[in-house]
C-alpha cells in the first residue's frame, strides 16, 4: 500500500489546488467550482483573506442555498406570481448591471474629462464664500418693516426666529452657514455679494420663495479641496452621466407604447 506521509512538502502543496478544484453535487445538482471561486473572489475583493476556511464557508453556504431553493421549487413556490416577478426582476437587474458595465468599459471616463469637470466646478464656486443670515417672509411690506426695525436696533436673530418662513434657518437666527454664491438662487446671490461684512440689505430681495432680508456676517476666500481628494466623486458623477446617456440612447431607439 502506498503512503503519502513521506512526500516532499512542495509536492503536497502542489496537490492541494487539485483537491480544491472539484465542485459539489446536491441531490444531483452540481455547484461548480467556478461558482465557488467567483464568490471567493468577491469576498476577497471586500477585504477577506482567501483561505481554506473561507472557501469551505462559501461552499457550505451554497449547499444550504441549493437545498432551500430545491425545496421551494418542489413546493411550486417558483411558480407563484410574486416569486416569479421577483425572479424576473433579479434576472433583469443582473443583465442591466452587465450592460452598464460593458457600456462604461467601452465609454470610459477620461482623466481629462474629470479635470475639466473639476475646473468648471471650481470656477462656479467663485473666489469667495459668505456666511449670511436671512429672514424670509411672504409680503414685501413685511420685509420692509423688518428692515426698518433692524435699522432701529432690533435683533436680526430674534426677528428671524419669530417671523422667518425658512424653517431650516430660523431656529439659528436665520444663519445659513458658509456657502459660495452659486449655492443660492441668482437674485439672492447677487444681493448678498453686494453687501459688506455686517451689512443688511437696504431693500427686500424677491425670489421664488418669497421676500428676503439678508445680512452678511462674514466672508472668506473659497476653500476648494484638491483635485485628487474629490476625483472619486467626480468620476462617479461622470459615470452616472454616462449611464443616463446610455439609457437615453436606448429610449431614443425604442418603440414604447401604452
Amino acid at each position: 500500500m502506498k503512503t503519502y506521509h513521506a512526500l516532499p512538502l512542495l509536492m503536497l502543496i502542489a496537490l492541494a489546488p487539485a483537491a480544491q478544484a472539484q465542485g459539489v453535487r446536491v441531490n444531483g445538482v452540481t455547484i461548480s467550482q467556478t461558482k465557488i471561486d467567483f464568490l471567493v473572489k468577491n469576498a476577497v475583493g471586500q477585504g477577506q483573506a482567501d483561505s481554506p476556511q473561507l472557501r469551505n464557508q462559501i461552499k457550505e453556504e451554497l449547499i444550504n442555498r441549493e437545498l432551500a431553493a430545491q425545496e421551494a421549487a418542489r413546493k411550486g413556490l417558483d411558480k407563484t406570481p410574486e416569486v416569479a416577478m421577483q425572479l424576473d426582476l433579479q434576472r433583469q437587474g443582473v443583465l442591466i448591471n452587465a450592460y452598464l458595465q460593458d457600456y462604461l468599459k467601452a465609454h470610459p471616463v477620461s482623466e481629462d474629462s474629470m479635470k475639466k469637470e473639476y475646473e468648471q466646478a471650481k470656477a462656479a464656486l467663485g473666489s469667495k464664500e459668505y456666511r449670511a443670515r436671512h429672514i424670509l417672509v411672504e409680503k414685501e411690506d413685511e420685509a420692509k418693516d423688518i428692515i426698518a426695525q433692524v435699522r432701529k436696533g432690533a435683533s436680526f436673530e430674534k426677528i428671524a426666529a419669530e417671523r422667518s418662513k425658512d424653517q431650516g434657518s430660523k431656529v439659528n437666527g436665520g444663519d445659513l452657514g458658509w456657502a459660495p454664491p452659486g449655492r443660492y438662487v441668482a437674485p439672492f446671490a447677487q444681493a448678498m455679494q453686494k453687501l459688506k461684512k455686517g451689512q443688511t440689505t437696504d431693500a427686500p430681495v424677491q425670489t421664488q420663495f418669497g421676500w428676503h432680508v439678508i445680512r452678511v456676517e462674514d466672508e472668506r476666500a473659497t476653500k476648494v479641496p484638491p483635485y485628487d481628494e474629490v476625483k472619486p466623486q467626480i468620476q462617479q458623477q461622470l459615470r452616472q452621466q454616462q449611464v443616463s446617456k446610455a439609457i437615453a440612447e436606448l429610449r431614443a431607439k425604442a418603440k414604447i407604447t401604452e
